[in-house]
């Protein structure tokens, strides 16, 4: 048994060197005074300062922040509605035929999706830019916040619902105060993941911006393309922090919206008022 946690230690060791030495790799040299990455010359703090006085990238960070965070609410809202139909659909095969159908977009390729989107928009008439990024942004993030919100829902006890409407709750009662609270926890993850996933598409958000508008990941590739510069290095850098500081913050509220539950469970069954 010893043996087998051993390399299972192991093999997770060499998962994440794998993953994340690139990264540190990258981080590294974003301080490198050299100017390249090859050879470490000394410790400076100019790449940082070339992004913070770029205009142009300051403007397409703030087009990523607000199309992640539009486009994430939008989608978690959606997502809520999505999941409560699903819930309450009673066939068993058609619920898992729509929950099929909400997974394969998940799996399905960027670029098939980048490229559909970029038919459809094309054919309807809409302008690529700021409406195309964001409907696509949308899209995308459905089903991630379906999956998120679906089994916090599926735990809920019917005998709440019932319990609510029987004390004379109407339906926008019993989904604002009983099944709303219950799930919120699905809704917040459904929401960091959805941002998470529109902050750092490429693929998608290649095929349906258009001349003038651009986000962080199609400008830093379209810079990459033109040559090794350090800036690149410490845009990277901070928004692999700012992701990192995103999870990081989520895993700190969950923790502490379950060690509240977990208090107050065992003062709700002696009858002690929360």
């Amino acid at each position: 048994m010893g043996n087998k946690n051993k390399w299972g230690n192991l093999y997770l060791v060499l998962v994440f060197a794998v993953l994340y030495a690139p990264i540190l790799y990258l981080m590294y040299y974003s301080f490198n005074s050299a100017g390249n990455m090859h050879e470490f010359e000394g410790f400076t703090w100019q790449w940082y300062g070339e992004v913070f006085q770029d205009t142009r990238l300051m403007i397409i960070l703030i087009n990523t922040l607000v199309i992640a965070l539009l486009s994430s609410a939008i989608a978690t809202i959606i997502g809520i509605i999505g999941a409560l139909a699903i819930d309450r659909i009673q066939r068993r095969r058609l619920k898992d035929a729509v929950l099929s159908l909400n997974n394969v977009l998940i799996v399905s390729p960027d670029v098939i999706i980048g490229a559909s989107f970029l038919i459809l928009f094309t054919i309807v008439g809409i302008k690529l830019g700021f409406a195309s990024v964001l409907i696509s942004h949308i899209a995308f993030s459905i089903p991630i916040t379906v999956l998120m919100i679906l089994p916090r829902l599926q735990e809920m006890s019917p005998t709440l619902v019932d319990a609510a409407r029987d004390l004379g709750a109407s339906r926008r009662d019993v989904l604002a105060r009983v099944i709303l609270p219950f799930i919120k926890q699905g809704i917040f993850a459904g929401f960091f993941m959805a941002f998470t996933y529109s902050l750092d598409d490429f693929a998608v958000t290649f095929f349906v911006t258009g001349n003038g508008y651009s986000t962080l990941s199609v400008e830093i590739y379209s810079r990459a393309r033109q040559g090794v510069a350090l800036s690149i290095n410490a845009l990277s850098t901070l928004i692999f922090l700012f992701t990192t500081a995103l999870v990081v913050g989520y895993y700190m509220i969950n923790r502490r919206a379950q060690t509240r539950t977990r208090r107050s469970e065992p003062a709700a069954e002696m009858g002690v008022p929360r």
